[in-house]
């Protein structure tokens, strides 16, 4: 079985307590299955320290962008489209809008959030995005930037059945996180079932939202495999069937072909 982790930030664990280096969380995750992983950048800063502290790796893909939240440590997205044309970048992002935690800077994340999706028209890759206390900004903004010229996921989806049925309208995947496991996440299950399952992917967004049983604990990439398995209860396949879809639709939106030829 072969499962990918498409979305973590691995430069944001634990590397003093819990993991020795970047080979131990590897080592961790490979022992169940958990095989490739998408590394997302938040800054262009911790974007560029990211690829020195993982390095060129057959098992790691990069995504370079900018958080909303973090548009105040510098948005030069001239670097943006240079960062972005290498050739270990894979998509943009993760890029969106977040309104909970800051509204007065809604203008900048909105241009920034444009900037992202038409950087990924131009080379052809697919956006992450974020979206929290922004639905209606994040729909609109995605269908005026023709977001299906480049495709996108939602990454770490928490919000309704109708929100996802506009984002698939647009041509976009939905990534469940551990969150999909929690008591209280009946909302996002109810949308995860309208999900078609060629639209699905699966990540931990670690160090963040570790999936039951291991709530309280930092997340890590080999956690992604609770997230599977909870989804194909969910969807009523098995867990090889969900491991198999879930990485089929990851290489079809990063054009990637990983996993191929294997147990």
């Amino acid at each position: 079985m072969f499962v990918v982790d498409s979305h973590c930030h691995l430069d944001c664990l634990d590397y003093e307590k819990i993991h020795s280096n970047v080979d131990d969380v590897i080592t961790k995750a490979s022992a169940r299955d958990v095989n490739f992983m998408l590394a997302v950048a938040t800054t262009l800063q911790g974007f560029e320290s990211m690829k020195q502290l993982i390095g060129k790796r057959d098992n790691i893909a990069f995504s370079c962008g900018i958080h909303p939240l973090n548009l105040d440590e510098g948005h030069d997205f001239e670097r943006l489209a240079q960062l972005a044309a290498g050739s270990e970048v894979v998509a943009l992002g993760e890029t969106g809008l977040d309104y909970y935690y800051q509204q007065e800077n809604a203008a900048l994340q909105q241009t920034s959030f444009r900037q992202h999706i038409r950087i990924g028209r131009q080379v052809n890759k697919p956006v992450i995005v974020h979206t929290r206390a922004a639905r209606e900004d994040t729909l609109s903004i995605l269908r005026e930037e023709k977001v299906t010229e480049c495709g996108g996921v939602l990454h770490c989806f928490t919000e309704d059945k109708d929100t996802a049925i506009e984002l698939l309208d647009l041509g976009m995947y939905i990534s469940f996180s551990g969150i999909v496991t929690f008591r209280n996440a009946e909302q996002i299950r109810e949308a995860a079932r309208v999900v078609p399952l060629d639209r699905i992917l699966v990540e931990t967004d670690s160090p963040y939202l570790a999936p039951v049983p291991h709530r309280g604990k930092e997340n890590q990439p080999a956690y992604v495999r609770d997230v599977v398995e909870y989804m194909a209860v969910l969807k009523g396949i098995s867990v090889e069937q969900m491991a198999e879809i879930t990485t089929e639709n990851f290489n079809r939106l990063f054009h990637l072909n990983v996993g191929k030829n294997s147990d």
